[in-house]
């Protein structure tokens, strides 16, 4: 496979990312010692995997994908609600086999050590169980008193995560960065820059534990960090997605490649409902001309068009009902910008 592209949106997974061209020089990291990438989890969510093989990609998404890749820079996806944002990562991530997607679901609290690293009570809870069945005892409570060590209450966040020294990228989804605190996308630039971080409490525990096993996101695996220190080698696949309801610094869009995604096209939707329902009949067809024609007058989201397509499709149900379910189900979801005729 040529280099370009790396990621095509076909629906056909392929081992194309191993013809990844070299990064450039600013931007090659050198982490170790090197983690395989975990194989896709038999046990992630059913709707996480039906998004990535449902997905379409349009011929621009395809090529900033690919620039993301190949100048290991994160990718902002912007566009309105049901546009697709936080599908196209599953998709990435499917056509690639770069294993299950990582997420951070950015809130007006989200701080950049929870996207790093968490603590986690639990974890010292279960280390003390695990080690009471190994000694024969009942209960933690007859084990001698731990060491304290901070690992023993510390989780990897899943930036911190997707920034392990894997072989290959990572594919991490940091959904809904405009809803951030206004410092956080700052914060954010530094560890993006430099592809590594630092865990202080680790950092200062080095000389009497340089070496520690910590849990990662989105599984109950272990993996080895020396020093407190977190490196890369294979940039991860970011992709940050804004629904466009705050502008960001400029230091940090320019360390960015940006996509802003449009509301569909009537073959590119009727693909994309095709993906989802199968072949379109005449009361489909209609219905995407309509949804076209209400969305020139107010936003509207694709999955609004999915929902009312599926309802028309329920045995029993009379056309004036599927009709009025349908005018219900595409109500726009802002303010009407002229005049719309039901």
């Amino acid at each position: 496979m040529p280099a370009w592209p790396v990621y095509t949106g076909t629906d056909e997974p392929h081992d194309g990312v191993a013809q990844l061209p070299d990064p450039p020089p600013w931007r090659a990291f050198d982490g170790g010692p090197v983690l395989p990438v975990p194989a896709e989890d038999d046990h992630d969510s059913p709707e996480r995997r039906y998004r990535a093989a449902t997905y379409r990609a349009t011929r621009e998404s395809v090529e900033l994908v690919n620039a993301a890749l190949v100048l290991r820079r994160p990718l902002l996806i912007t566009g309105p609600p049901g546009s697709g944002k936080s599908s196209l990562p599953y998709a990435v991530a499917r056509e690639l086999q770069l294993g299950p997607v990582l997420r951070w679901n950015v809130t007006s609290r989200s701080t950049l050590q929870e996207g790093l690293y968490q603590y986690d009570p639990m974890l010292r809870l279960l280390a003390a169980n695990r080690m009471a069945r190994q000694n024969g005892l009942t209960q933690a409570a007859e084990l001698p008193k731990a060491d304290g060590s901070p690992a023993e209450d510390l989780r990897l966040g899943p930036l911190g995560t997707a920034l392990l020294p894997y072989e290959r990228p990572r594919v991490l989804l940091i959904d809904e960065m405009d809803k951030s605190d206004l410092d956080l996308p700052n914060d954010l630039l530094n560890v993006l820059e430099e592809g590594q971080y630092e865990i202080p409490e680790l950092v200062r525990a080095a000389p009497h534990t340089p070496t520690v096993r910590l849990m990662v996101s989105g599984s109950r695996n272990h993996v080895e960090v020396s020093g407190g220190r977190v490196r890369c080698r294979a940039f991860p696949f970011i992709v940050l997605t804004s629904n466009g309801e705050r502008e960001f610094p400029p230091a940090f869009l320019r360390r960015c490649v940006r996509l802003h995604l449009r509301m569909p096209e009537q073959a590119h939707l009727e693909e994309i409902v095709e993906a989802h329902l199968g072949e379109l009949d005449t009361d489909a067809r209609q219905m995407i001309t309509s949804f076209l024609q209400r969305s020139s007058s107010g936003e509207l989201a694709t999955d609004q068009l999915l929902n009312a397509i599926y309802l028309t499709r329920i045995p029993g149900l009379e056309a004036p009902s599927r009709r009025e379910l349908a005018e219900t189900l595409m109500a726009h979801l802002g303010p009407v910008t002229e005049f719309d005729d039901y």
